[in-house]
């Protein structure tokens, strides 16, 4: 292994540099290529979550031009229209420029101007009153920032157990469903072997996530001839090109999916060899109704896991490389009747409930083209099963001559994650690969660095003893084995203000801030003193409910004072939140800080080797605002707070990129892996190098490793990669992950829940516990499904970012306003023409939580019990610096207005978070609705409506054109 990654980061296979574009010289004197800047800085793009390379052309100490960075192993030079309009994002005139105390009724906008040091005082003196009495009292949620290494560990060193970021409402399901069975997950943890694949599936994916990665990857697939099939009630984006589109109905997938594992066990076609060298299938589980180990995996007394040698006829251990374990039958085993997992998922899924004619009505999918697909699957997998001339070493030590693959591979996102059924959905799509032995082999689905990881992952969440003064255990973000690890009290009641980790979403590893609002409003399960937020629009795209949202946001006691006592929030731009906030601090844009792209969070690895990235300010400020993540150090300086002041309590970081270079989670071990010593030699781990960022500077602005050729595939059994693993400090030892078809970790929810343990749930959610916590994957339909009048509302509901814009930012972007600036209802043709609805109509789209009104457009791509929108065009008067009259105010509106942030009251008249029982996933994509014509009156114009902000005192009033680059012209023409 070489101590330093090569300066190139397209060295391997899948990686290689597209061709160069540059236009030829066509002889007539135009220069297709001119000139735009003076210097050009490379940084990584913050349009979306993509974080793709960039380059910033730069002119007279501004920004120019922004084109695709070559070099990058992201994006390998391509750049979409988001990352190219990065230009008007970092020129917005939304932009904030000073910081801000409230002075009018909170959410009307009204506020004067202040100093930084008052800022920091006022935030200072009400962090440490909390910080000396109770920690819980700050609620502390960041959105979609890419820093939560950062935020996690200051929350952590406050002592608060109440953070999180936005993953709770954005696709938790999708990375605790694959955490908890392989260890790993789709998009930042994994992706298709785009070279080696013949047959791609996409569940549910939206164009706005990993974008440009899925879009080399895709005209890869199309190059090659290899078949695209998604799975997706809307036909937009990539799911238009796909080779065959299934229209779906939606929160039906995990039938779908659970349907053609029937079909594969019926036939027989699952790959037996794989399933007992690295998945817990041969593991033998007790079966015995009724006692504290039902459920439970057999061991013997030290606690080593047991199969049954088919051969020698007795008890084994499960690792044992030598044994011939079994995958069915009944055993006896201590007393204790047992059964291997495998034994337990073909009972279950061949059951004739699974079977194609059984779901194809719920699913929307013909029972025909179900089996279909499981033919094409089983073709694919076992009939063109490639190999590639690579010999590597598995854990145990044996030498394999080549690497095998089954080159069938799948990639799901948020339309999967986004329903109350989503969790067990995500396991039941890993539950097909690795039935197929598609995990992580040439043309599978691959691991990215560090993943794959044990499964659950560590740590276990921290906040069970919360004191004055004292910093957490541990982080406030993790990964729980059983009720044990439950952050409640003796009585069973949540202790974290968002209820993560309760009895009410157990496998919460992100959190649930969509839950933050109403239960900060309502004291449940107490009352919080202030709510810190970062870069979360949650006041308008990002809540549901948003009309009760902004109630709750302004809501006062008996004697007059808000209900949620303090907020202090923290945004570049004049968002729908900023006016509910007491306190205001202006964040600066992308271009103007240092931003750590780590592998202690969210790092830009790919399947082929370890990757990082950082931001840099290739532009100064022309405002008075600060990085939030150097004014949250400050804070943590000013608030004496542990690990961010020294001995004599002067400050330990001057700032973020201080902290990026010389903090250390562990020893060795800090925010970036690339150029670690003195000499910058080292990767992983090693000493702090005070020249680290400008190595990265200098390399492009990242980092990365390839991988040898034989640690790129197999890497949860790989001897050479597990090692390198160990050095990286991804793991602790180089031993084995065994992929968990059956979850062991939930089935001990389920005994608690049956009277066994220490930590049983109160009785009113025993039943809720006991049906949702199963080992196995299973489907259940959405909440909203069984709980409204179906009659009534019978169309489904969904909402999706376009390729061109990301949450809320994009439609402040003069450049991208123009492609959308009002969003449609989409409507199936035929489903209109029964509604008596034509195209261009306006409508009232209703649900039971109330009613919003937009114009429709008439399409074919959609399933026809489905409605869909795009998302976060829609917005409030007075926010972003658009104009009164501006589209997005007058014509685009918000879906969120009308999905419920609550369940149902259940027969004991209690309401949930409108979320994933399991993992607190909110349930976003589970509203009914129906749409009626407007009156001709009420057409032309959305609502609801609300008050207009008033704009903060250094705002300009918006222009009726906003212009960029004419003075580069008349500069670059005077001269000529």
């Amino acid at each position: 292994m070489s101590p330093v990654a090569p300066r190139g980061a397209n060295s391997a296979p899948s990686q290689q540099p597209l061709a160069d574009s540059q236009a030829p010289d066509e002889g007539d004197g135009v220069d297709t290529s001119p000139s735009v800047s003076d210097r050009i800085a490379k940084t990584t793009c913050y349009m979306c979550a993509c974080r793709c390379g960039i380059d910033v052309h730069i002119k007279d100490g501004k920004v120019r031009y922004i084109n695709g960075n070559k070099d990058h192993p992201v994006n390998r030079g391509v750049i979409c229209g988001k990352g190219s309009a990065g230009i008007m994002q970092h020129y917005s005139p939304a932009r904030l420029s000073k910081p801000l105390l409230r002075t009018g009724p909170r959410g009307s906008g009204e506020f004067r101007e202040i100093e930084w040091d008052e800022a920091l005082a006022i935030a200072t003196e009400r962090l440490s009153a909390i910080r000396c009495t109770d920690p819980r009292k700050l609620a502390f949620f960041t959105g979609r920032d890419q820093s939560q290494s950062l935020t996690g560990w200051w929350a952590s060193q406050f002592g608060t157990p109440n953070f999180a970021a936005h993953g709770g409402f954005c696709s938790v399901n999708m990375a605790a469903g694959g955490l908890y069975t392989i260890g790993g997950s789709f998009w930042e943890f994994g992706e298709p072997d785009w070279d080696n694949t013949k047959y791609f599936m996409l569940f549910g994916v939206a164009e706005d996530h990993d974008s440009n990665p899925i879009k080399i990857g895709l005209g890869k697939l199309k190059a090659r001839g290899a078949k695209v099939v998604s799975i997706n009630p809307c036909r937009t984006g990539y799911n238009a090109i796909a080779d065959d589109w299934i229209g779906i109905r939606p929160g039906s997938d995990g039938l779908f999916v659970l349907a053609l594992v029937h079909e594969l066990l019926k036939a027989g076609r699952i790959d037996l060899d794989y399933l007992l060298r690295y998945t817990n299938a041969p593991v033998l589980v007790v079966q015995e109704p009724g006692s504290a180990d039902d459920g439970l995996f057999a061991r013997d007394e030290p606690g080593n896991l047991l199969a049954w040698d088919r051969a020698a006829k007795v008890p084994v251990y499960a690792t044992d490389p030598d044994a011939k374990p079994a995958l069915t039958g009944s055993y006896t085993v201590n007393g204790r009747r047992c059964m291997p997992v495998f034994q337990l998922i073909a009972d279950r899924y061949l059951d004739e409930s699974y079977s194609p004619d059984a779901v194809a009505a719920r699913c929307g999918v013909s029972a025909t083209t179900i089996r279909r697909i499981a033919a094409e699957l089983a073709h694919v997998a076992f009939e063109q099963t490639i190999e590639l001339p690579v010999a590597w070493t598995d854990w145990a030590g044996r030498r394999h001559e080549t690497m095998k693959g089954r080159p069938v591979s799948m990639h799901a996102m948020r339309g999967i994650s986004a329903h109350s059924n989503g969790f067990h959905t995500c396991r039941a799509i890993h539950l097909l690969q690795v039935l197929l032995g598609t995990v992580d082999v040439p043309g599978g689905f691959r691991f990215k660095p560090p993943y794959p990881r044990c499964t659950p992952p560590g740590p276990k969440p921290a906040g069970k003893n919360v004191r004055p003064m004292t910093p957490l255990e541990g982080m406030p973000l993790g990964f729980v084995s059983g009720p044990d690890d439950l952050l409640v009290d003796e009585t069973g009641r949540p202790t974290r203000i968002d209820k993560a980790y309760s009895w009410e979403a157990p496998l919460a590893a992100h959190g649930l801030m969509h839950s933050v609002i109403r239960n900060a409003w309502a004291g449940d399960p107490y009352p919080i003193d202030t709510l810190m937020m970062y870069m979360s629009n949650m006041a308008w795209n990002s809540s549901m409910n948003t009309v009760e949202t902004i109630a709750m946001l302004t809501d006062k006691d008996e004697v007059e004072n808000y209900k949620i006592p303090f907020i202090i929030y923290s945004d570049a731009y004049y968002s729908e939140t900023v006016p509910f906030a007491d306190l205001v601090l202006p964040d600066t844009t992308y271009l103007e800080r240092h931003d750590c792209i780590s592998l202690l969070d969210r790092p830009i690895s790919h399947a082929d080797g370890p990757a990082d990235a950082i931001r840099h300010p290739v532009v100064q400020p022309d405002r008075d605002v600060r990085p939030f993540q150097s004014v949250l150090i400050e804070l943590g300086a000013r608030l004496t707070l542990p690990g961010f002041v020294n001995e004599d309590g002067s400050a330990k970081y001057r700032d973020y990129a201080d902290y990026i270079v010389n903090h250390e989670r562990t020893p060795g071990i800090g925010p970036l892996a690339g150029w670690r010593s003195r000499t910058g030699g080292s990767i992983g781990k090693g000493e702090v190098n005070p020249d680290q960022l400008q190595r990265y500077i200098d390399n492009g602005g990242f980092w990365h490793h390839a991988f040898a050729d034989d640690q790129r595939y197999y890497k949860m059994a790989n001897g050479a990669y597990l090692d390198f693993a160990v050095q990286m400090g991804f793991i602790a030892k180089a031993e084995p992950i065994v992929f968990q078809l059956y979850s062991e970790p939930m089935q001990r929810f389920r005994l608690a829940a049956r009277g066994h343990g220490k930590v049983q749930p109160p009785e009113a959610e025993r039943g809720r516990i006991e049906a949702s916590m199963d080992p196995l994957p299973f489907w259940y339909a959405p909440f909203e499904d069984d709980t409204v009048d179906v009659e009534k509302y019978p169309l489904h509901a969904l909402t999706q970012r376009p390729m061109h814009m990301y949450h809320s930012w994009g439609s402040q972007n003069a450049w991208l306003r123009q492609i959308t600036s009002q969003n449609r209802l989409f409507v199936h043709s035929e489903t209109a023409a029964k509604l008596g609805l034509a195209d261009d109509d306006w409508v009232w789209i209703e649900s039971v939580n109330g009613r919003v009104k937009g114009q429709i457009k008439l399409i074919d791509g959609v399933n026809p019990d489905t409605v869909w929108t795009w998302n976060a065009i829609g917005k409030r008067r007075g926010s972003w610096g658009l104009k009164d009259d501006a589209a997005e105010s007058n014509r685009g509106f918000l879906l969120n207005h009308i999905i419920g942030d609550q369940t149902a009251a259940d027969a004991n008249g209690r309401r949930y978070s409108n979320s994933d029982p399991v993992t607190g996933q909110a349930a976003w994509f589970d509203v009914r609705v129906r749409i009626v014509r407007c009156a001709a009156q009420e057409a032309g114009f959305t609502e609801p409506q609300f008050e207009r902000f008033a704009q903060p005192p250094h705002f300009e009033p918006p222009v009726d054109v906003l212009r960029f680059g004419a003075e580069f012209r008349i500069k670059r023409e005077a001269a000529e």
